[in-house]
This record gives C-alpha cells, sequence and structure tokens, in this order.
C-alpha cells in the first residue's frame, strides 16, 4: 500500500464529560486530506465497526463507546440517556480532536443521536448519512410504535435480560404496522430465542433500560435539519423493509423532503462477524464510499 492508503492501527483514548467517561478509537491516515470519518451506532459501540473501518483505509476513522456502552462508564448506570446527551458527547469528541467537520456514518440509535447533534452544532458534520434511525415517534401508527417499544422496556424491568431481549427482537422484526394491541400481546419465551430464561437481577443494560425509551421517542427537529449546511443522507436497508428502523428511515426522508438510498443487505448490514452477524460488509462499504463522494 502506498502512504495515502495506510491506515495505522486503533489508538484508544479517553474523555471526561458530564456523567460519563467515554472511550474512543483512532485509526489515522496522517495523509489523508479528507475529514475524519466517524462510525457510530448506540447502543452498538466501536467493535462493531472494525469490518467497515477496515473499507476506508485511505480515511482516518474514529470509532466509540456511546455512554454506558462497552468501554464508556456512566456516573450512574441506572440513569436515562438522551439523544441530546449522546450528541452533546459527540461534539466533545470532536471538539478535543479537532477534527470538524467530520463526514459521520450512524447507524440505528447511533442515527437518532447524529440527527439530534446536527440539529445541534450543524457545523460539525459535512456529510451525515444516518442508516435506519428507529424513530417510533414519527410514524403513521406513532402511539402503537411508541407502546410496543415500552412494552420491551417494561419487560426487561419486570423480568430481566432474556425476556427483554427476546421481545426486544420480537418488536424489531415485526413487518409493517403496529395493531392497536400488539402492546397488550404477552411477550415471547427467551428460550424461543436462545436467550436465558432466569432473571440475573442486573438492570443496567443500555438499549432495554433506557434507549427502547428516549430513542424511539425522540422527535427530530425537522426545521433545524432542514437549515443545516450538512448533507443529510437517509439510508434504508434493503432487507428490512416494513421493519420499525427502516420505516423511520423513510419518515425522516420524507420530513426532509428527500427518498432514502438503499442500502445492501439489513439493519447490521455493515456487520463482518460482530456480535455473531453478518451483513454485505464489502458491498455495504461500496454503498457508503459512493455516497460520501457523490458531489
Amino acid at each position: 500500500m502506498t502512504a495515502t492508503t495506510t491506515m495505522t492501527e486503533p489508538t484508544t483514548h479517553t474523555l471526561d464529560v458530564p456523567g460519563a467517561v467515554l472511550t474512543y478509537d483512532v485509526r489515522r491516515n496522517g495523509a489523508s486530506t479528507a475529514p475524519a470519518l466517524f462510525l457510530i451506532g448506540s447502543p452498538m459501540g466501536a467493535a462493531g465497526f472494525a469490518t467497515l473501518a477496515s473499507h476506508f483505509p485511505d480515511r482516518t476513522v474514529v470509532t466509540y463507546d456511546p455512554r454506558g456502552a462497552e468501554r464508556s462508564q456512566k456516573a450512574d448506570p441506572l440513569s436515562p440517556s438522551t439523544p441530546h446527551d449522546h450528541a452533546d458527547d459527540l461534539h466533545r469528541i470532536i471538539q478535543e480532536l479537532d477534527a470538524g467537520p467530520v463526514d459521520l456514518f450512524a447507524s440505528s440509535g447511533g442515527a437518532v443521536n447524529a440527527l439530534a447533534l446536527v440539529a445541534t452544532n450543524p457545523e460539525d458534520v459535512r456529510i451525515l448519512v444516518a442508516h435506519e434511525p428507529p424513530l417510533a415517534s414519527i410514524l403513521p401508527d406513532r402511539e402503537n410504535a411508541m407502546a410496543a417499544a415500552r412494552a420491551v422496556h417494561e419487560t426487561y424491568q419486570r423480568s430481566g435480560w432474556g425476556a427483554g431481549m427476546a421481545h426486544f427482537i420480537a418488536i424489531v422484526s415485526h413487518k409493517g404496522e403496529f395493531p392497536d394491541d400488539y402492546a397488550q400481546q404477552p411477550a415471547p419465551d427467551p428460550a424461543m430465542f436462545g436467550m436465558p430464561t432466569e432473571d440475573d437481577g442486573s438492570r443496567t443494560d443500555m438499549m432495554l433500560g433506557s434507549n427502547m425509551i428516549t430513542c424511539t421517542h425522540y422527535e427530530p427537529d425537522f426545521d433545524a435539519l432542514r437549515a443545516a449546511p450538512t448533507r443529510i443522507v437517509i439510508a434504508a436497508g434493503g432487507e428490512s423493509d416494513g421493519e420499525m428502523a427502516c420505516r423511520g428511515a423513510f419518515a425522516v426522508a420524507e420530513r426532509l423532503g428527500t427518498e432514502p438510498v438503499v442500502f445492501p443487505s439489513g439493519h447490521g448490514g455493515f456487520l463482518g462477524g460482530e456480535y455473531g452477524q453478518t451483513g454485505e460488509p464489502e458491498a455495504f462499504a461500496a454503498k457508503l464510499r459512493q455516497v460520501l463522494t457523490e458531489a
């Protein structure tokens, strides 16, 4: 490889922010003149983006663990974290690295947080690719969708991680609008999904304990997003049509007056074995590169 396509091994850094200590990784390409490329999720941390990052050796790539996830510790693990909290964290990392404006690929809850970042600090982001934000709050069936998300949270609080995860899988894989009585239906048996049936008593899971409410119920500031200089691209998975996160992408794009860009595979299309999941990472990365280089 030439110097222009050589990326260093990731270096790990920490940053004290209000209520948390964030951990982030930088894969630096010192010869690159392109903006730093941030790859983020929520609650998925930096470990979920190793494969995708490897497809951009010509860029400086930054990944991080959101507060309360993996290596980023919160002072109060039981406190909720909102998209505004995560957006402020991202803003502080960008400032710490003196990296703005950056290019930002954000998936799932990370896409919700990224929309909050652009609304509040638009100068931080040159291009945002927001991949499948699970925004129940703006769907046509918003009340039923938000109730379904609350039901997952309630199952977790009542019965623990295995039961909560089983209910989560059922909700996020549901196709189409949620019926009126969907949230009242019994949660599935966790054993059906290979989840533990015993409750270990812990309630610190960020996704089930916080994100199921704070993320899905968040309502973006569309006026601020439309006014931002940031180029916002909404991405939807080609294999996740009808699922809440994919529907969220179409709903955001409609409010912004754009059309979603269809990416290969489904909600985790960029994964290359991380967390035991594999999408189509090579095709996904090629599509992302195309989107980032379009005028």
